[in-house]
């Protein structure tokens, strides 16, 4: 077994985690979505480079290759990368409040079923609870939705379409109390 390692990501890390990101999405979601559907996937998700500039997003490493990578955010908004459609909300959550985000998981297909998922979950879940947060929230991709489950997160709502796409992509958002 690799010793994966962890640490923020840095702005010098965005091409491989995007690499990493389109690997995942094209071979992740083919047991879940549609040809057409993963295609469309693309406009709800991706990096929001925000979560780098925030240092609340992070990478799994095997040596130099990146394994995983995920964050989460004290901003308002709930999914969607730079070069999504959907509308994004910079302005800041009240921990007392308001959930904190989980945002832009992704394992490389290379990598998967060697908990990594669960490891950078664990590390997101333990910087808000740092942060003060109380909750989570996320949505999730139909193929992330059973780790999550197994992780504790629990079903708000599913939503036919997590934005405007044909054929639409469905998602479901999540949520889980911080102990």
């Amino acid at each position: 077994m690799p010793h994966l390692t962890h640490r923020l990501a840095t702005e010098a890390d965005i091409p491989a985690i995007r690499a990493v990101m389109d690997r995942a999405i094209e071979a992740l979601q083919t047991a879940f979505l549609t040809p057409a559907q993963v295609a469309a996937s693309r406009v709800s998700m991706g990096l929001d480079t925000q979560l780098i500039a925030d240092r609340t997003y992070f990478v799994v490493a095997d040596g130099d290759a990146i394994a995983g990578c995920g964050g989460w955010s004290y901003r308002a908004t709930l999914y969607g990368g730079d070069a999504s459609a959907i509308r994004r909300d910079a302005r800041m959550l009240d921990p007392a409040t308001e959930p904190a985000r989980i945002r832009a998981m992704y394992t490389d297909p290379d990598f998967i079923r060697r908990g990594i998922g669960r490891m950078v979950l664990a590390l997101c879940e333990e910087a808000a609870r740092t942060a003060g947060f109380h909750r989570l929230e996320m949505m999730a991709t139909l193929g992330g939705e059973p780790l999550y489950r197994a992780c504790g997160y629990r079903e708000i709502e599913r939503v036919p379409a997590m934005a405007d796409t044909d054929p639409p992509v469905p998602g479901v958002r999540m949520g889980k109390d911080l102990a």
